[in-house]
């Protein structure tokens, strides 16, 4: 927590978690403390989580967990409405009916007139080639 005050962060995404169930719980001292809604697994694997700063958390509307991997905070931002995405994809080794069901669902519940902030491990795979991206791509993606 004290990493997020010194940077005065107001809205931090975490990912594999590792905690039981979902819920939400305030951290840190007075005057810099944070609330965690947070998603996680039974078997204490995967999870995914947003602090959001104690003076924003009555902004905050609503959270969606969609599951382990997808956590949505929607909150009020001025006189819009603000989607905070944290994502912990699937990895290259789990089936392609999960990963084509984790990107569906975060794809289709994205408000259109909504303001959006994604963030997460997306563990994308880009190919085997650098395809041009000499320097910046190992051909690993």
């Amino acid at each position: 927590m004290e990493a997020l005050a010194e940077r005065r962060m107001d809205v931090a995404c975490v990912q594999e978690t590792r905690w039981r169930g979902s819920g939400c719980r305030l951290f840190g001292a007075i005057g810099k403390r944070y609330k965690l809604f947070w998603m996680g697994s039974k078997a204490k694997t995967d999870g995914a989580g947003i602090y959001v700063a104690e003076k924003w958390v009555d902004s905050v509307v609503s959270v969606e967990r969609h599951s382990e991997r997808v956590l949505v905070l929607k909150m009020v931002s001025g006189d819009s409405l603000l989607n905070v995405f944290t994502v912990y994809a699937p990895q290259s080794g789990k089936r392609d009916e999960e990963k084509e069901t984790f990107w569906n669902k975060v794809v289709s519940c994205i408000p259109q007139n909504e303001m959006v902030v994604f963030d997460g491990y997306i563990n994308g795979h880009t190919g085997s080639s650098n395809g041009g991206y000499d320097g910046t791509h190992g051909g690993f993606g």
